[in-house]
C-alpha cells in the first residue's frame, strides 16, 4: 500500500481494524480459527488487523458472518467506506479548484429530504449572499492555494442553493451567535448578509435557530456539519471534509443536533439577535 496522505485515514483505518479484532476476540476466535473458517490464509487476517490492507465489502461480511455478528456489517462497510473515501474528497478540492466541489452535492441535495446543518463558524452556504460568498471562497482559495474559480463557484453555489425554493425539502438550520458577528467581506456585505437571513426565516420549508453566546450549555460547540435525512453527515474541518456514513455515528449528530436546538431561540428572538448583529455593523 502506498503511504496514507492523511492521518485522518490513517486513524480511521485503525478504529476499524480495531473493530474487527474485538469482534473476533468476543466470538472466541483465534486469527488461525477465523482464517480457517473464512477459508482465508492466516496472513489476511493478520493484515486486516493490522489496517495493513482495507476490508472489502466482501471481506466486512464474512468477518461478521463468522464472529457471529452479522448485525454490525452494515456498521462496518459504511466505516470503512467513510474511511477511503474523507481525504480524496478533500484531494479533489485541492487539486481542480472549487466550482466542481458545489457542483457534484447537487444530486445529494435534490434527493434530500430533510436537512439539518449547523454553523459554528459561518452563514450556511444554503443561506450565503453572492457577496457574502464571493469573500468566503476567496479566503477559502487564498488559504489553501486552491485553482481561482472563485466566480464559478459563488454561481455554482446560489445555483444549488435554489433547492430552498424547489422541490420537497426541509431545513433546519443552528447557527452560534457568533456567527453573526463573524464579518465577513466589509461590513456592507455582512450586512446583506445579516439582512438575507432575516428574509431567509420566512420561507416555509426553513427554519432558522440562534444559539444566544453565553448560554449554560451540556452541549459543546462543535464543528460546522450537515445532516442529510439520517443517511449521511458531511463535517468541515480545516483539512479535510469528513463524510459520515456509519450508522451509530449519524445517530450521534442527529442527537447532538436535538440538543442543540433545544439551546436556540427562534422566531422574534431569533430575529432580534440577528437584527443586533446588524446594528452592531455601524
Amino acid at each position: 500500500m502506498p503511504p496514507l496522505p492523511s492521518s485522518s485515514v490513517q486513524a480511521a483505518r485503525h478504529a476499524l481494524a480495531s473493530r474487527l479484532r474485538d469482534l473476533r476476540l468476543d466470538a472466541g476466535l483465534t486469527g488461525r480459527e477465523l482464517a480457517a473458517q473464512a477459508g482465508w490464509q492466516p496472513s489476511k487476517v493478520s493484515r486486516l488487523e493490522n489496517a495493513k490492507t482495507p476490508p472489502s465489502d466482501a471481506d466486512i461480511r464474512t468477518w461478521c458472518h463468522t464472529c457471529n455478528a452479522v448485525d454490525q456489517a452494515a456498521d462496518l462497510i459504511a466505516a470503512s467506506r467513510t474511511a477511503e473515501s474523507m481525504y480524496v474528497q478533500w484531494r479533489r478540492l485541492q487539486r481542480s479548484g472549487l466550482r466542481r466541489l458545489q457542483e457534484s452535492r447537487v444530486p445529494l441535495y435534490e434527493r434530500t429530504r430533510v436537512f439539518r446543518v449547523y454553523c459554528s463558524s459561518v452563514v450556511p452556504g444554503l443561506l450565503q449572499t453572492d457577496e457574502y460568498a464571493t469573500a468566503l471562497l476567496s479566503n477559502v482559495t487564498d488559504f489553501h492555494g486552491t485553482p481561482d474559480d472563485v466566480g464559478e463557484a459563488v454561481a455554482a453555489r446560489l445555483a444549488r442553493s435554489r433547492v430552498i425554493r424547489e422541490g420537497d425539502h426541509r431545513f433546519a438550520f443552528l447557527l452560534e451567535e457568533s456567527v453573526l458577528r463573524h464579518v465577513v467581506g466589509g461590513t456592507e456585505a455582512m450586512a446583506g448578509q445579516l439582512g438575507y437571513l432575516l428574509a431567509s426565516m420566512a420561507f416555509p420549508a426553513v427554519s432558522i435557530g440562534i444559539i444566544p453566546a453565553g448560554t449554560p450549555r451540556k452541549m459543546w460547540t462543535l464543528e460546522t456539519f450537515n445532516i442529510f435525512d439520517e443517511d449521511r453527515v458531511h463535517v468541515e474541518l480545516l483539512t479535510a471534509a469528513v463524510t459520515v456514513t456509519a450508522p451509530n455515528e449519524v445517530a450521534q449528530y442527529v442527537g447532538a443536533f436535538a440538543e442543540m436546538a433545544e439551546l436556540a431561540v427562534y422566531g422574534s428572538a431569533a430575529r432580534a439577535r440577528i437584527t443586533a448583529a446588524i446594528d452592531s455593523l455601524g
